[in-house]
């Protein structure tokens, strides 16, 4: 199993909350609703700081009341897949994938159309910038998914939002515009600075954490079309860097205030 830090905690037991209260809406509507892990690992984590053994969100999910009427666990790791199927080896609401989520989530979503009194609640928790935007884009333009996402933006900081953006490796700008969907993530951090010489430098903003968040932020509400979309919560390493921003995105009103209240209330807690 992964061993995971208290943020990592802290982020399993803020979906956990939301997870019954969100079955229990759709239920509530007669909505056949999915349940999607698109990170899924292993289901058990060690805690770094307890030793403790914590259950991940695909073993909380199917602790989930009311239950969700179908699963979806997609992990790329043979072993981690070997292993979810463990969980529940005869219930035919239970499907494990084995596969990039990206391909495998451009198939299942389909499964959760409005027009079919269907919804869906999608967990993207990777560990680095791996979700493609075209599958943001696509939950979005349903109007009947809600997706949780961990921004990595740790990952970006260290590949490709350099102070000098020059020297990041085609490579990496590749992945960042994948998970962004194009590149226009450029103009939320970077500035043009003219020099002596009279040419232009391109130079990182300061808070550019806080920059590139709100305007992932804008984009899921402009772009992808989530109506609803609220402030995403920072988690930070001892050093009071941030790691990971976490977003929810939802076409629905009241899961969105469900989850400003859950945020808030981990907020406080984190003396955010």
């Amino acid at each position: 199993m992964d061993r995971i830090g208290l943020w990592s905690e802290v982020k399993l037991a803020i979906i956990r909350e939301y997870m019954p209260a969100y079955s229990m809406l759709v239920a509530r509507h007669n909505f056949y609703h999915l349940y999607i892990d698109g990170f899924a690992g292993y289901g058990l984590h060690e805690s770094r700081t307890s030793g403790d053994i914590v259950p991940g969100s695909p073993l909380n999910a199917l602790n989930t009341l009311p239950p969700f009427r179908e699963y979806h666990f997609i992990d790329l790791d043979p072993a981690r897949v070997e292993q979810l199927r463990t969980y529940a080896p005869d219930r035919s609401d239970v499907h494990v994938h084995e596969g990039d989520c990206n391909d495998v989530l451009l198939k299942l979503l389909p499964g959760a159309r409005r027009e079919d009194y269907r919804r869906a609640l999608c967990l993207l928790d990777p560990y680095g910038i791996d979700i493609a935007w075209e599958v943001v884009a696509a939950a979005g333009a349903m109007k009947s998914v809600e997706i949780f996402v961990n921004f990595m933006v740790m990952d970006m900081n260290m590949n490709v939002l350099l102070h000098h953006p020059e020297r990041a490796l085609p490579s990496q700008i590749e992945r960042m515009n994948r998970f962004w969907g194009d590149e226009s993530w450029r103009e939320a951090i970077y500035a043009k600075q003219a020099t002596l010489f009279g040419d232009d430098d391109q130079v990182k903003l300061g808070d550019a954490n806080a920059k590139i968040a709100e305007a992932y932020r804008t984009r899921l509400k402009a772009v992808a079309g989530f109506r609803f979309v609220p402030e995403p919560l920072p988690f930070l390493n001892d050093h009071g860097a941030t790691i990971y921003y976490l977003f929810f995105a939802s076409p629905n009103e009241t899961g969105h205030n469900i989850v400003v209240d859950i945020f808030e209330k981990y907020r406080r807690r984190q003396g955010l």
